[in-house]
């Protein structure tokens, strides 16, 4: 979606309308009430896509691939034109290995906030077996108020609530899949990071 958004109105006739429908989308959502009517009536309660499709397409990562894209000099476009390059030839033969640190940095980016991510657990998925790692931990770590409990239901929640050092130990191993995986990132969010950010 990028790659499309980056070339010129002459190349792509609707690349502002499509850029300005993206912005717009950005500042100003639906809200967690149409949100959750959409999702029920897409039958995706109490399912794994509930927590994979919102979080394909961000806006944010979209804007700074685009940038990114812009940022490569247009010889290289215009040379690539010479030696009767197509456009899905310049997309993926050229555009796309140019693009690999922008590209591991909105990953990194991502894994992060789907890994974080507790609030969808929370509201769409029923089931407690099917319940993501940071919905649960998120669970353990928010402390109930003793004068809350109403019920003996309640007190017996409480007291399966897992003590300070278990409680430390699940907190650091849903840590574990980031601290693995950014090392090997590393190289490429600390140069495209800053790709794109310097306009001439």
């Amino acid at each position: 979606m990028a790659y499309p958004l980056s070339r010129s109105v002459k190349e792509f006739k609707l690349r502002n309308v499509y850029m300005w429908l993206l912005v717009f989308v950005m500042m100003f959502n639906g809200g967690l009430i149409p949100f959750y009517l959409i999702v029920k009536q897409m039958g995706l309660m109490n399912s794994f896509w509930v927590l994979v499709l919102p979080m394909i397409i961000n806006v944010f990562n979209i804007i700074l691939i685009v940038n990114y894209f812009r940022s490569i000099p247009k010889e290289l476009d215009e040379s690539a034109s010479m030696d009767g390059a197509g456009p899905w030839y310049k997309a993926f033969r050229i555009y796309m290995p140019l693009a690999l640190p922008v590209l591991a940095t909105t990953t990194l980016f991502l894994i992060v906030a789907v890994w974080n991510e507790f609030m969808l657990g929370m509201i769409f998925i029923r089931n407690p077996e099917d319940v993501p790692l940071q919905t649960y931990m998120q669970q353990i770590v928010v402390r109930i108020d003793p004068n809350l409990l109403k019920s003996v239901e309640d007190v017996k929640r409480l007291a399966s609530v897992s003590d300070k050092t278990l409680s430390a130990a699940k907190i650091f191993t849903s840590m574990l899949p980031i601290m693995i995986i950014y090392p090997f990132l590393q190289r490429y969010f600390i140069s495209g990071i800053m790709l794109g950010s310097v306009k001439e």
